[in-house]
């Protein structure tokens, strides 16, 4: 039997029977305090079999009394009309209940109201107050009757006493315990399936919490990694083409005053030709495996193990890097510091990038100027610093600046936890430093 219960907070605390009462009301919804029509034609159709039989036991205890049974089925029907009003005020029903009990009437209107009493969100003080109330009613009620039904037989004994007491006792625990005990357990339940309706929404909310934040970590990630893609793919392309476009006008330049030296230059400029379209391959295989959002971090994987690899930037392959701008007519020095040993490929690739950077910066804005890079292995850090002193004035290829090197050379090395600097030196030159810690590695 479902029912809506009264939503009064069961804590045990004092403010009185009365403030506890009032509050008993469930909320509005539907068809008055009828959340489903259902649950209204129920109430009608046990206030009316109630009513039916409150007429017919008010008109008995009428005929008894000598009342008009007119007027004691009238009183019946009223009374048994009062279940209609269970699931909103419950203490009522029970407390008419108890009230008819001296007249025998109301039979199941007390088992109704005590039902919906024990399974409404009344505090169970009150429950247990009016159980024990409907109780001792009934058991006066039917050891007086039981009394009066053996005195008035021929075959009363000294036994009858004792027996009219168990058999009331009997009685009344039987027309009270059961629907107490039903309602508590409905009650229960439905806090229970309250309870683990609140969880399952509560879940519900965390999953989609963390599916937005995966969402998040997902877009973070790939432009994450479309940042260090484009940072290396502006490093390739800008450090290759412009030795290119110088190799390029020194070719135009000697071509007709030597050949030889022509033909090596040409052979030199598809060299680095051949070089920048072998990286610029292996960073477009990884931006087609990167148009998979769930393989962002095996995107990253292959990204490291391409750098890692044997062709891939280190700090082994700085001198060939400082050969091909001496190549390119840079006046270049490289000078090491502290005993050489491997650093973790991430750090390699990350000073070797700043190097090239820093040269490749050299070639556009201080066409003829002297270098120098200076690489120290420290203990716990790994340190580079290039600076070149001011343009020698010669004439140069036209190289465009996207103005993005600066930047993504501090990147680079940030991500590490390291320190950046660049500026302009007292000789009107130019410095680069970089510091990347090796606990990074």
């Amino acid at each position: 039997m479902s029912t809506t219960g009264a939503h009064v907070p069961d804590d045990g605390a004092g403010g009185g029977a009365a403030a506890a009462i009032a509050a008993v009301v469930p909320p509005r919804a539907g068809w008055w305090w009828w959340q489903r029509r259902r649950s209204f034609v129920l109430d009608l159709v046990l206030a009316a079999v109630s009513a039916i039989e409150c007429a017919f036991e008010g008109a008995t205890f009428a005929d008894r009394t000598g009342i008009l049974p007119s007027a004691g089925a009238l009183l019946g029907v009223c009374v048994g009309s009062v279940l209609v009003l269970r699931r909103r005020w419950p203490v009522t029903v029970v407390l008419v209940g108890i009230a008819m009990t001296p007249a025998q009437m109301g039979f199941l209107l007390s088992l109704v109201g005590l039902y919906t009493l024990a399974a409404s969100e009344v505090p169970r003080r009150i429950t247990a107050a009016l159980a024990g109330m409907n109780g001792f009613g009934t058991l006066l009620v039917a050891f007086l009757q039981f009394q009066d039904n053996l005195r008035n037989s021929d075959d009363g004994t000294s036994m009858g006493m004792p027996l009219t007491l168990i058999v009331s006792a009997l009685m009344a625990l039987g027309l009270t315990g059961p629907p107490v005990l039903l309602g508590l357990y409905v009650r229960a339940r439905r806090r229970l399936v309250e309870s683990l309706r609140e969880r399952a929404d509560g879940l519900e909310r965390e999953l989609e919490l963390l599916a937005e934040k995966a969402v998040e970590r997902a877009e973070r990630a790939r432009a994450e990694e479309r940042t260090r893609i484009a940072r290396d793919m502006h490093d390739v392309v800008a450090h290759r083409v412009s030795l290119m476009v110088v190799h390029a006008a020194a070719l135009k330049a000697v071509a007709l005053k030597d050949p030889q030296k022509a033909s090596a230059s040409a052979e030199l400029l598809g060299d680095m030709g051949r070089q920048a379209l072998t990286e610029l391959r292996q960073m477009l295989g990884v931006l087609r495996t990167a148009a998979a959002p769930v393989q962002v971090a095996a995107v990253r994987a292959d990204a490291v193990r391409a750098e890692a690899a044997a062709d891939g930037p280190s700090l082994a392959r700085l001198a060939a890097l400082i050969e091909e701008s001496q190549a390119a007519g840079m006046g270049v020095e490289l000078t090491v510091e502290g005993a050489e040993r491997p650093c973790g490929a991430r750090i390699e690739a990350t000073v070797y990038r700043v190097v090239q950077e820093a040269l490749t910066n050299v070639h556009k804005h201080a066409a003829g100027a002297k270098a120098v890079v200076l690489l120290a292995y420290r203990e716990a850090e790994v340190a580079v610093l290039i600076t070149n002193g001011p343009s020698d004035g010669s004439a140069q290829a036209a190289l465009p600046s996207g103005g993005h090197g600066l930047l993504g050379m501090k990147e680079r090395v940030t991500a590490h936890g390291g320190g950046f600097a660049a500026g302009p030196t007292a000789d009107g030159g130019f410095r680069v430093s970089a510091m990347v810690p090796l606990r990074s590695a």
